[in-house]
């Protein structure tokens, strides 16, 4: 009721993005919009799935490194705040969007998983062993896997296209040059947002236990957790910032179809989240 209520005083106010919002009340308004409702489809979002959530959710699941339960997870996320305007006539999308899920999660899972079944199925606990597959890979690992689920998950989106817009909101045509740069960004994004909270935490706990600042396991632990919170919290916006949600694409970079049907020399698009 409370999301409903907002997204009637936006309407009733006629601000549009490109107007600045001076009122508390219409900024809150906004905000609560943005981050409840899907720009495309203006359906309310899961609370489990929205922007401002993934944060703690993440954290917990990355602390406790559950490769199957991260990824479901994340790929949930992907499919709720992917681009909504994908649309195909032999087959439902969310369909094959579920489908590709299945497959992402169980291959993002094991892969994120190999490593350490990998060094215990052949007893191999040398120290650079440890070095490389406790400290060095899952930085990487957990960063592609989560640009590649983002990748999966929503194909359809470069694989149909999605809908452009000019500078009005008025659609000029469905594009998949458009779907495949912004499922690209989206990756990208999700990538370093994963890769740098795994990497930087553990350089950050081997200076701490260099420099013996945590005098047992437990309290080394604790500290390590603080970290992952930290640099989470902090990447989270700056990765959601590294690309805007309303993306832009150059007339040029279109298909020919909808180069003969607008003058417009920058196009947009939802990017998703």
């Amino acid at each position: 009721d409370e999301i409903r209520r907002t997204r009637l005083l936006l309407q009733n106010s006629g601000k549009t993005l490109s107007e600045p919002i001076q009122d508390d009340q219409m900024r809150k308004a906004f905000l609560l919009s943005l981050s409840s409702v899907h720009p495309d489809t203006d359906k309310i979002i899961p609370v489990l799935f929205r922007p401002p959530v993934l944060v703690p959710n993440s954290f917990l699941l990355v602390i406790s490194f559950l490769q199957f339960v991260f990824h479901s997870y994340t790929t949930g996320f992907n499919l709720i705040n992917g681009n909504g305007t994908t649309k195909a006539e032999e087959y439902s999308i969310q369909e094959k969007q579920i489908f590709y899920s299945l497959g992402a999660i169980s291959y993002a899972a094991c892969v994120g998983a190999l490593p350490l079944v990998f060094m215990n199925r052949y007893t191999l606990k040398g120290p650079l062993t440890e070095l490389v597959v406790r400290k060095l890979l899952p930085a990487p690992l957990l960063g592609l896997t989560s640009a590649f689920t983002v990748a999966v998950v929503r194909s359809p989106e470069f694989e149909h296209g999605i809908e452009v817009m000019d500078r009005n909101g008025k659609v000029v045509g469905v594009s998949r040059k458009a779907g495949e740069k912004a499922v690209k960004e989206t990756a990208l994004s999700r990538g370093v947002l994963f890769g740098t909270t795994f990497f930087l935490p553990n350089v950050l706990t081997h200076f701490a236990q260099r420099a013996k600042l945590a005098k047992t396991p437990h309290t080394l632990a604790v500290m390590r957790m603080l970290f992952i919170m930290s640099v989470l919290a902090g990447m989270l916006p700056a990765s959601l910032s590294m690309f805007p949600q309303r993306g832009e694409i150059k007339r040029e970079d279109l298909e020919p179809e909808i180069l003969s049907s607008t003058e417009e020399t920058v196009l947009f698009y939802n990017r998703g989240i």
